[in-house]
């Protein structure tokens, strides 16, 4: 695949990714349980911050009269309208005055311009105690916490501390990637760099050895059909700087793209409905299960296709490959 026609095709990605989601908004809103004490979060309010971050992402990268952009600001207008424009931040701090996810989703809304000045100080005075910043949470989801709080504004009475040892800080051997290490190791990238914004804010260390190492994990995901990481894992590889002689990989994206529903949504790998009565239909395009196995890698495809459309599309001519530490074979 040549380059230009490379950039066309993940653009086209985009496009008809983000078509899908924002036909398929109703599937973000928030319920009447999103208030309640035994809500499930991960079916509201994680759906609808990851909407939130996809958009504010891709309207930073797009110039504002490309449709993209006027699609992904319309599709945050619509976030923060679910929102009650923030008051329901504030009630759910009320609630749950110790929980990270409300002042998680909220500060990507805030760095998209949608502030809720009552919440946000209510939510620096918790951030202020003890019991906020002892809480023990998974060294990758306390790198978004305090991403949240810089966002926000929130000042530690205190330095914060050094970003927590994770799988990827550690440079652990390669070949004990799997699927949890591969989450984690995006969303360590993501958080480092703002989403993709500084790419300058993940350490050269880090930053080397992805380069090394991401051309065999995604080819070990594609070849898995397992799509959602593949999309985060290429959202990675377009925020690490590219050696000289490294082209963008788009021969992975032209797997990706084939995974593509015609619609423009992706799976989030290749799996079978859960078992229905006999007889039953297989689940519809607008069925909840259907929506909760396509959103967040369709998300995903939108969020790594803007970023790597920002990359050079090739390397200058007459340079070499950067070797590989231990050839391309994928780690198992």
């Amino acid at each position: 695949m040549t380059a230009p026609d490379g950039v066309t095709d993940v653009r086209r990605t985009a496009e008809t990714a983000l078509a899908w989601v924002d036909a398929h908004r109703a599937g973000f809103t928030l319920g009447e349980d999103a208030l309640a004490v035994d809500g499930e979060a991960d079916r509201s309010w994680k759906p609808l911050g990851e909407l939130a971050q996809v958009c504010v992402t891709v309207s930073r990268h797009t110039e504002p009269s490309d449709p993209l952009h006027a699609r992904a600001r319309a599709l945050l207008d619509f976030a923060w309208r679910e929102t009650e424009e923030g008051d329901l931040f504030l009630r759910l701090h009320r609630l749950e005055p110790f929980a990270t996810y409300p002042l998680e989703v909220y500060a990507t809304l805030a760095s998209a311009g949608y502030r809720h000045r009552a919440f946000e100080e209510a939510a620096a005075v918790v951030a202020r105690t003890r019991g906020w910043r002892l809480t023990e949470q998974d060294p990758t989801r306390r790198l978004g916490v305090l991403r949240a709080e810089e966002r926000c504004g929130i000042r530690r009475p205190s330095p914060a501390p050094e970003p927590p040892l994770t799988w990827l800080g550690g440079l652990p051997e390669p070949w004990t990637f799997e699927r949890d290490a591969g989450y984690a190791l995006t969303h360590v990238v993501f958080h480092l760099t703002d989403w993709g914004d500084d790419a300058a804010g993940l350490p050269p260390g880090l930053a080397a050895y992805l380069a090394d190492w991401l051309p065999p994990w995604i080819d070990t995901c594609l070849e898995a059909r397992k799509w959602d990481l593949s999309a985060e894992l290429l959202a990675v590889a377009a925020v690490v700087a590219r050696p000289a002689g490294d082209p963008l990989p788009f021969d992975a994206w032209q797997v990706l793209r084939a995974a593509q529903r015609p619609a423009g949504e992706l799976p989030l790998e290749d799996r079978d409905p859960p078992p229905e009565e006999p007889g039953a239909p297989a689940p519809h395009a607008d069925d909840e299960w259907y929506f909760l196995h396509h959103y967040h890698s369709t998300l995903m495809a939108a969020f790594a296709a803007v970023l790597t459309c920002e990359r050079p599309a090739a390397p200058p001519a007459g340079t070499g490959a950067r070797h590989r530490h231990g050839g391309r074979g994928a780690p198992r």
